[in-house]
């Protein structure tokens, strides 16, 4: 128990019949030794030129400590600059701050935590993902894999890592993609969840390897299939954002992922991506799953009144023109009356017509399920402890189609978000006690969807972790 009378992590675990699998932990590089893996293999991969254009660059290991520094007003309005994540690291327990830099701490208090197992992502190298030059990125991209590889490799039955994976170009992705999983032995990844493009001089566009893509990415999803991994994103939109803060991170930050995840996705799903890769998993870490309800209430909507028959009840061509003015004639007012030659020519006009009228055309949808059975087994939403709607994901009642959707859980370890270690399990749990949640939607939650998630395109990801024969019993049942 805890010293309010709360049941503690391990307590709880304790009680369940299932493992806890930790979706979207982080740990936290430490700065000077980051720097140095760094540098070290951009020298050895591309030597003085390829080191110094990363030191030139903008792009750097986001430190939450030093990134309000040098943001003066009139800098930052010149080009509403948005005010970035600050002080991200919890500092008042240094067990815990000590936990998040080094593995072998957490591994010792991983049952302490309630956890059996957890996928880990980073929090400073994240930011190598945002690179838009392709050799830099990829050189970032693989010091800092190599580097943890070798970090967590000793604490291979409690957790993993997910290798970064950039996304400038499918080429790109794919190559870095088969280096992390055969070079690294890597069996989770992340990647970038868009790609900026330059439009015009000074803009650009964020690209979600979708619907209006720049390339067509099917041969890095067809490369995640063959080699089993489920692709993860982690991005967020708080510095893209039109209605961005410079003053508030707050701000910024509410909502970020969540948006990013919604673009991604959305790209994703009307661009066929599901109907040709049915045994594809999506993962949209720290963004809860609020937005995935409503998105699939939305496809749903619009795909009832927007398909490629229903379309035509909204074709002008197909409009009895005849028959309106006969309506204008008896109904409409003085003003109506002394313009009706007008008024009939204005809707007599030829409509103009898009060159595709079916914009559901890539997901082959027959009937309305379809919807349902393209959705709901590929995409898992990634939710933190404290999140209150996670209930709306298993409001089969509620949802359209009676969808459940699939979040997972995520302990979000290390970041200012989680003051205490110790409280994300009991937090999760609480959902339960207060009947939002119900025990087997907890299951799904903790046990059922991370494992559906990964060891869906990988049926061994669990071999050889704590939760191995929890996870065999499973997939045999299912």
């Amino acid at each position: 128990m805890t010293a309010g009378g709360q049941r503690d992590a391990s307590s709880i675990r304790a009680a369940l019949d299932h493992p806890i699998i930790d979706a979207d932990g982080h740990f936290v590089e430490i700065g000077p030794l980051l720097h140095d893996e760094v540098l070290t293999y951009l020298e050895d991969a591309g030597g003085a030129r390829l080191r110094d254009r990363y030191m030139r660059g903008a792009t750097a290991p986001t430190d939450t400590a030093r990134n309000a520094a040098g943001r003066d007003e009139p800098s930052v309005r010149g080009d509403w600059r948005a005010m970035p994540s600050w002080w991200g690291w919890p500092t008042h327990d240094a067990r815990d701050r000590a936990t998040g830099h080094l593995p072998a701490l957490l591994y010792e208090r991983l049952d302490e935590l309630g956890i059996d197992f957890t996928i880990l992502y980073p929090s400073m190298s994240l930011a190598f993902l945002d690179e838009t030059d392709e050799e830099l990125s990829s050189a970032l991209c693989r010091a800092v894999n190599r580097a943890h590889a070798r970090q967590f490799a000793p604490y291979r039955d409690r957790c993993t890592v997910g290798a970064l994976i950039p996304m400038n170009t499918p080429d790109q992705a794919v190559e870095e993609l088969r280096y992390a999983v055969r070079e690294l032995d890597a069996k989770a990844v992340v990647i970038a969840g868009h790609v900026r493009r330059p439009v015009g001089r000074d803009g650009y566009r964020l690209d979600t390897f979708g619907v209006d893509s720049e390339h067509d990415y099917d041969p890095f999803w067809g490369a995640c299939v063959e080699l089993g991994v489920s692709p993860v994103a982690h991005s967020s939109l708080q510095h893209d954002r039109v209605t961005r803060s410079i003053s508030s991170y707050v701000y910024n930050h509410i909502d970020g992922l969540a948006a990013a995840h919604e673009s991604l996705c959305k790209s994703l799903f009307l661009g066929g991506v599901t109907r040709r890769f049915p045994d594809l998993r999506f993962g949209f870490l720290e963004g809860g799953v609020t937005w995935g309800c409503a998105l699939f209430a939305g496809l749903v909507g619009h795909w009832e009144k927007r398909n490629g028959e229903a379309i035509a009840t909204l074709d002008p061509d197909r409009l009895d023109v005849d028959a309106l003015m006969g309506w204008f004639e008896k109904y409409g007012d003085d003003d109506v009356s002394a313009r009706l030659d007008e008024i009939r020519a204005y809707y007599a006009r030829p409509a103009a017509r898009p060159a595709r009228l079916d914009e559901f055309a890539a997901c082959e949808i027959e009937r309305v399920d379809d919807l349902r059975e393209l959705f709901e087994p590929n995409f898992y939403f990634g939710c933190e402890a404290d999140d209150p709607l996670i209930g709306w994901a298993f409001r089969d009642d509620v949802n359209p189609l009676g969808i459940r959707l699939r979040p997972v859980f995520g302990s979000d370890i290390s970041h200012w978000d989680v003051p205490d270690m110790t409280e994300p399990v009991p937090e999760a749990y609480e959902l339960v006690e207060k009947g939002v949640l119900s025990e087997r939607d907890f299951r799904e939650l903790v046990f059922v969807n991370p494992v559906r998630l990964h060891a869906g395109a990988n049926p061994k990801f669990f071999d050889g972790t704590a939760c191995e024969a929890a996870v065999r019993t499973l997939l045999s049942d299912s």
